[in-house]
């Protein structure tokens, strides 16, 4: 498959295709030498479910590319495992949809844990066991520690973006676009890996939800009306 194609199967951006190619996480089954085309195979489907499935328990991008790497790695087990933790996702979430459908009809839905949480956290703490001593699962736990610096971070940024407003810079300019690229790498460097998907959804929840654009408006009124719309201009 050409790396479109590929993307559009997985549910990720091709722009992170290429990051993930850049670091070496995961490369291209076959790169055309005259075009520089990028292709994927079966072989890369396996890969991106297995990079899925530490993702989906919150490690960096550098501790799995370690994890992977390690001689030790048992590839069918954690294919095997994050099927089970998605099959628990997905009764989380229909438990979650019939909590919403009570709730509209009026009727008391009881909470019960559900097996994804719990496995989500076995997992977890399994993989802690086994590679907690390298470096970079060191660094991925130091970054969790850290929200407050990468809170400030990402402050900064928006301040950023609300000095572009001020100055009358168009949403689709050069600067914004600089400035979209470099809060989407922010959230990606210190929470998750931030999908263009996923940053056009934060583009939209800025402005909806009020509690995200009054603390953006801090820097200045109108701020998150900006972030979103530099944002949905990027996305496009």
């Amino acid at each position: 498959m050409q790396i479109k194609e590929f993307a559009q199967q997985i549910g990720v951006s091709v722009r992170t295709l290429h990051y993930y190619d850049e670091i070496g996480l995961l490369k291209p089954s076959e790169v055309d030498a005259q075009n520089g085309y990028r292709f994927y195979d079966e072989r890369s489907l396996e890969r991106m479910q297995e990079i899925l499935f530490y993702r989906e328990l919150d490690f960096s991008l550098k501790t799995i590319a370690q994890i992977l790497l390690s001689p030790d790695y048992d590839k069918q087990q954690a294919l095997s495992r994050q099927r089970k933790l998605l099959l628990a996702k997905k009764e989380r979430l229909e438990r979650l949809i019939m909590a919403i459908d009570s709730v509209e009809k009026g009727e008391c839905f009881m909470k019960t844990k559900n097996e994804y949480e719990v496995l989500k956290s076995q997992y977890a703490e399994e993989a802690k066991q086994r590679w907690g001593n390298t470096a970079a699962y060191k660094e991925f736990e130091q970054r969790h520690t850290d929200h407050s610096q990468a809170a400030a971070l990402i402050d900064a940024v928006f301040e950023e973006f609300a000095e572009l407003n001020r100055a009358g810079v168009s949403p689709d300019s050069e600067p914004a676009k600089i400035t979209v690229e470099k809060l989407q790498q922010c959230i990606t460097d210190n929470f998750y890996t931030c999908t263009d998907d996923i940053l056009k959804g934060l583009g939209q929840m800025y402005v909806t939800d009020d509690r995200f654009r009054k603390n953006i408006d801090r820097h200045g009124e109108g701020t998150a009306e900006f972030v979103s719309a530099c944002i949905k201009s990027y996305c496009k």
